[in-house]
């Protein structure tokens, strides 16, 4: 598909190929917003972007879905410093969330799960942008770290030193939230 689409810009294999990984996509960026809508939008813009790239892909140098996920991490780090998802962190109602759910019992279980997945969401938003990768492909990407390894094509020792020190930095910023929530 990719070479047919590197020579003929084939508008069927194209298609065959956003076929073929976009739940995985979408399933990546939804684990990452829990946001329906803005995980078809993110997904919609990657193959956008994956497809006027295709070009610049080359599979000597790693598979077509290890090189998707990299484009695809650098994505969403590229979102969540952006001045929109700031600004739609501060506007979203709580009826935007209160609709998806059909009673309070379950409104508040999901209360909870958004807050908890919120407050992990933005402790990664505040680590460095090599760090933010490791844990996102990790975490919501289901990656081994050999495989974030030959995805970010560093050593497994830095993806290791990476990976552990961000989830003891997440840990401890939580440790410390949890404290001054009781103290008040």
């Amino acid at each position: 598909m990719i070479k047919q689409i590197k020579k003929n810009a084939s508008e069927s294999a194209a298609s065959a190929l956003v076929s073929k990984y976009y739940k995985e996509m979408y399933a990546f960026h939804y684990k990452q917003t829990l946001d329906e809508e803005l995980s078809l939008d993110l997904t919609q813009e990657l193959f956008i972007a994956v497809l006027q790239t295709i070009y610049a892909y080359d599979v000597k140098k790693a598979s077509f879905r290890t090189w998707l996920y990299r484009i695809a991490s650098n994505r969403i780090v590229d979102y969540f410093r952006s001045r929109h998802y700031r600004y739609a962190q501060f506007t979203q109602p709580l009826e935007d969330i209160q609709q998806e759910f059909e009673d309070e019992y379950n409104l508040e279980i999901a209360l909870v799960h958004k807050e908890q997945f919120e407050r992990v969401n933005s402790l990664v938003n505040q680590l460095d942008a090599h760090s933010q990768q490791v844990i996102r492909l990790k975490l919501f990407g289901e990656y081994t770290l050999k495989e974030i390894a030959a995805i970010e094509a560093i050593p497994i020792s830095t993806v290791k030193t990476r990976y552990y020190a961000a989830l003891k930095w997440i840990r401890k910023e939580m440790e410390v939230e949890k404290l001054e929530e009781r103290s008040i």
